[in-house]
């Protein structure tokens, strides 16, 4: 058969789109959509036809089967890019998973917000505009006892946005230990740079003293800086300056002191067994003057950066010119306002903000987990082996990064095919059940699984072994 030949035996874009495969879709979908990947089905097919033209066991697809092909490229094609997936990796605060969750409670907060008008930036008592800031300012200045508050979209903008306005054309004194980098090479001496301010560096990586800080001072001292070093840890021959010493010396000379937090904590988690990380709190007690930190890591909220501590520093801010292309919406606003009223009961957010939920789950509650998944697993799933194994989570997200949490696992060697091919079937499956492969096994850590994914997960793992069970 010719190559002219066995095209034509493919059907025109018209032919398939007065099909009657297509017809629901029609209604459903946009029509420049269902256009655009027929054609490129149709493509796919004549490269597919062509490649196989000479081999003479090859018989042309019938009707039927073309149509299935292009009916799930049609919807594939139409599928939303960002999708749901059940995260297995034990990571808390995944990044590339999309971070904290957000607690149930502020599912009703974003409806409101998203689908009815409402005060964002109106003064119900003066009936006068308002300010967009004023939502949140109440409840966070009750948790950290700071005189004035502002929220930016992430804390890198609010670095940004404290340094810009605090250090433009003067310098930031800080240590050699503290220079930063975190995801996306976001530098702390590329952000002083951009913000207008000099870099002033003192001490080594490994030791800072106080007459470091003391002796860089001088009539270009804008500000010092601390960066609380969130994301690693240097360990062995090391020594840093205590915050209330350096806030006592930079007080002395008419400076204020300004520390990058990193991940925004509300609650000691030391009661809980794990590491002691600084609250914010804590950190403004020691007389630190502006704080900045993040709401989508150790807090549990969306993606936002906060700005707390002394009115005289804030305020200038809230003027600043970068604050408008740095501001949140309504939405962030929403989302953070309900997730901060959970901390006015550290009992009820430990329960109801997921973050703190999974990380201090206890081992006796995850070993039952476990147990329930592997029975589940052991009674549908007959063609791979299983087992509950010790293994460790982390924290994640730049959080808490020498805290180890011991949890418990189900791992699944597959009894047919490649580990490989397992693992991408879990992952590119119906669920996207994201895990990992150790010790030539695949490993489910329950301590990030929701309760309405343990189902999910079992059924993921029986369509990726494709097995009968």
């Amino acid at each position: 058969m010719t190559k002219v030949n066995i095209l034509r035996m493919l059907p025109s874009v018209d032919e398939i789109l007065k099909s009657e495969a297509l017809e629901a879709l029609r209604d459903a979908l946009p029509a420049v959509r269902i256009k655009n990947s027929i054609r490129e089905a149709l493509t796919e097919l004549r490269a597919e036809y062509v490649e196989k033209q000479n081999d003479p066991e090859f018989i042309p697809y019938d009707q039927d089967t073309i149509q299935a092909r292009v009916l799930s490229r049609i919807l594939a094609d139409h599928e939303t890019s960002l999708k749901r997936v059940i995260n297995a990796t034990g990571t808390v605060i995944h990044t590339n998973l999309g971070r904290s969750l957000l607690p149930d409670i502020v599912k009703d907060a974003l409806l409101d917000a998203a689908f009815a008008f409402n005060n964002l930036e109106y003064d119900l008592n003066t009936g006068a505009r308002g300010s967009r800031y004023t939502h949140l300012e109440n409840t966070i200045r009750e948790l950290t006892g700071a005189e004035d508050v502002l929220v930016v979209n992430n804390n890198a903008a609010a670095v940004m946005l404290a340094l810009n306005t605090m250090v433009s054309g003067k310098e930031a004194i800080i240590s050699r230990g503290e220079l930063v980098e975190i995801g996306g090479s976001f530098r702390v001496p590329e952000v002083l740079k951009l913000s207008g301010g000099l870099l002033r560096e003192v001490g080594t990586t490994n030791k800072t003293h106080l007459w470091d800080y003391e002796e860089a001072l001088c009539d270009e001292t804008g500000i010092i800086l601390k960066v609380h070093t969130s994301n690693y840890h240097i360990i062995g021959f090391t020594e840093s300056v205590d915050t209330k010493d350096l806030c006592k010396l930079a007080h002395s000379k008419g400076l204020p002191v300004v520390e990058d937090l990193g991940s925004g904590l509300f609650v000691d988690l030391s009661q809980y067994g794990l590491t002691y990380e600084p609250t914010v709190k804590d950190t403004l007690a020691k007389g630190v003057d502006v704080v900045t930190f993040s709401g989508d890591k150790l807090l549990g909220g969306p993606q936002a950066g906060i700005i707390v501590g002394k009115k005289k520093y804030i305020a200038p801010m809230k003027k600043n010119q970068l604050t408008r292309a740095l501001r949140v919406d309504k939405m962030t606003i929403a989302a953070l306002e309900a997730t901060l009223r959970l901390y006015l009961d550290e009992e009820r957010a430990m329960m109801q903000v997921p973050t703190m939920r999974m990380i201090t789950r206890t081992l006796e509650e995850l070993s039952e987990r476990a147990e329930v998944l592997y029975r589940n697993l052991l009674r549908k799933c007959k063609t791979a082996h299983l087992d509950v194994v010790d293994c460790v989570s982390l924290v994640g997200g730049g959080s808490l990064p020498q805290q180890e949490l011991p949890s418990r696992a189900v791992t699944i060697a597959p009894m047919n095919g490649s580990l490989n091919d397992f693992e991408r079937r879990m992952r590119t499956g119906k669920y996207h059940v994201i895990g990992s492969i150790h010790k030539e096994r695949f490993v489910i850590d329950v301590r990030t699984l929701l309760d309405q994914d343990m189902e999910k997960v079992v059924d993921a793992v029986k369509l990726a072994l494709k097995d009968r069970g």
